[in-house]
């Protein structure tokens, strides 16, 4: 991970190589600071100031913050630094996990800090340092900011109490994290929250059991679920959750990659989980009951299933001639295939990827039509296309032609390219939000986020490499790859950044406000709103 002290040791080192001479550091006062004698909270976190590396500090009885990366994310602040400007501090739409930052020197109750000399702004006010009461300090490498009233309170409005017997506490306004206090082992499966529900899953010996806790009774779990792990081909005993549908699904497999099977179980409103579909397969709700794409390796044609809403009744649909929701690549050393998982259903009209079978080198990855009334197969698409969402309506596919992502009708009329951009690479993910339209692509390693802009250059929305992105509640999630300076970041409709998280994580799942990771640190649950 990249070292996140605040950009106060940069400046630091700054000061000491480029931009001050000899004669300007001569300039610098010295003064003597002391540790707290008092109780320090910041946004519930009691500061250990005794064993801290960077310890809070008191001057002409301020209490004065050290700006490290964190300590600052925590409050909301960000900032800024070059050499003409000096010093920006910022509120921003940041926020950390506490650090504490702990050491096992301890502190001497006295030290002696300098009086900075460069420039300094506090949200577009310059600060003279020399005119200062409380002027901006620097110790140990880091700078300190005076917690006065005039800049917690009335510049950052931060709740700021003053008492004997509790001492100092501040609480800022952004986003905070909470420990969600489940049981250790449940960060070994995927993690879920869900209408008022924490749902996670135990391994016992050979049996996995899925459990729910209320966020507001965490003493109590609840079993949903639970079934014997098949240990013939080995142990998997991964879990996945998922909301389909506004309903909370899990799946995992039992047996071999060939002979075995996935599970897919639904968790019904009395919190006990049934299982509705085995086999290597996707499923679609419809107005005439389940449509079920058979997806088992080699692909075959024909794999179209509607279960009749009693379930009493299967049977085929669409033309027998075509294999559907596989996008099939065509090259020298044979037949690749992968699932498309692009299947749509709009009233009773089926949207699918689909090519002809057997399989040839003509026709392949065109978008079709199936009416589930009259099971009547319309061609929608006559070209080839990597795969295909349906938006507001509207089709929107990635032409394998060009690699630029288009929309039409659903009927495959008025065609308009959608990405400015010539695609060097692939797009990864598109999607909507309130009419904006965002993808992803650039090399593996490096890919970022976009948005587009039919009638001029698309707007690189997020340089740094992402991980996935999805979107919640008009809300577009980026979980940025491991080693960046922030693990999250989340974005509005017009991708505005609405909130830069600082911990790396391992997994995140999203539902309406709130965002519960697991931290690659600790392997700790936190949920944030």
């Amino acid at each position: 991970m990249k070292n996140k002290f605040f950009w106060g040791i940069l400046f630091t080192f700054c000061l000491s190589v480029v931009v001050f001479t000899n004669e300007s550091f001569a300039t610098e006062q010295t003064v003597k600071v002391t540790l707290p004698e008092f109780t320090v909270k910041l946004n519930g976190n009691v500061v250990n100031n005794q064993y801290r590396e960077y310890p809070l500090l008191v001057y002409k009885n301020m209490t004065y913050l050290p700006m490290t990366w964190y300590d600052c994310r925590l409050l909301g602040l960000e900032t800024k630094w070059n050499k003409e400007d000096g010093l920006k501090i910022i509120q921003s739409n940041v926020t950390s996990s506490y650090v504490p930052y702990k050491t096992e020197l301890k502190n001497l109750k006295s030290y002696s800090a300098t009086v900075p000399t460069f420039n300094s702004s506090v949200n577009g006010k310059v600060i003279d340092n020399s005119e200062e009461e409380y002027p901006l300090l620097s110790f140990n490498n880091i700078t300190y900011f005076p917690l006065t009233w005039e800049f917690a309170h009335d510049e950052f409005g931060w709740e700021y109490i003053w008492d004997k017997t509790e001492g100092l506490t501040i609480n800022s306004n952004n986003p905070q994290f909470k420990t969600v206090n489940l049981p250790e082992y449940a960060t070994e499966n995927d993690i879920a929250f869900f209408k008022e529900y924490y749902y996670f899953v135990e391994t016992l010996g050979d049996t996995n059991k899925v459990y729910r806790i209320h966020e507001d009774n965490m003493s109590s779990k609840e079993l949903v679920y639970s079934y014997e792990l098949d240990t013939t081909y080995g142990f998997n005993n991964r879990i996945g959750f998922m909301i389909r549908d506004d309903e909370l699904w899990f799946y995992y497999h039992i047996g071999g990659a060939t002979m075995g099977s996935d599970i897919y179980c639904k968790i019904n409103d009395n919190g006990k989980a049934t299982v509705e579909h085995k086999g290597y397969l996707d499923f679609k709700n419809t107005p005439n009951g389940t449509l079920i794409i058979k997806q088992f390796v080699p692909p075959t044609g024909n794999n179209l299933v509607l279960e009749s809403l009693d379930k009493d009744n299967r049977n085929k649909i669409g033309d027998s001639n075509l294999i559907y929701d596989w996008h099939i690549n065509t090259k020298d050393q044979g037949i690749g295939y992968n699932s498309s998982n692009s299947t749509t259903v709009i009233g009773n009209d089926v949207y699918v990827l689909a090519s002809p079978y057997p399989i040839g080198n003509e026709d392949l990855n065109r978008i079709y039509k199936v009416n589930l009334d009259t099971n009547e197969t319309t061609k929608i698409i006559d070209f080839e296309v990597n795969d295909f969402k349906v938006i507001n309506n509207k089709l929107y596919y990635i032409k394998s032609k060009d690699k630029s992502l288009y929309s039409s009708n659903l009927d495959g009329t008025n065609e308009r390219k959608v990405s400015g951009n010539k695609i060097k690479n692939y797009i990864s993910w598109y999607g909507e939000v309130d009419g904006n339209i965002y993808y992803t692509t650039g090399e593996r390693s490096q890919v970022n986020l976009y948005k587009a802009e039919p009638s001029k250059e698309d707007i690189l929305v997020l340089n740094e490499p992402l991980e996935n992105v999805q979107i919640v509640n008009n809300k577009i999630i980026c979980k940025l790859i491991e080693g960046e300076d922030y693990g999250v970041k989340v974005l509005d409709k017009s991708g505005n950044l609405k909130l830069a998280i600082t911990d790396q994580v391992v997994d995140v799942f999203v539902y309406k406000d709130k965002i519960i990771m697991v931290s690659a640190e600790g392997k700790l649950i936190k949920l944030v709103n």
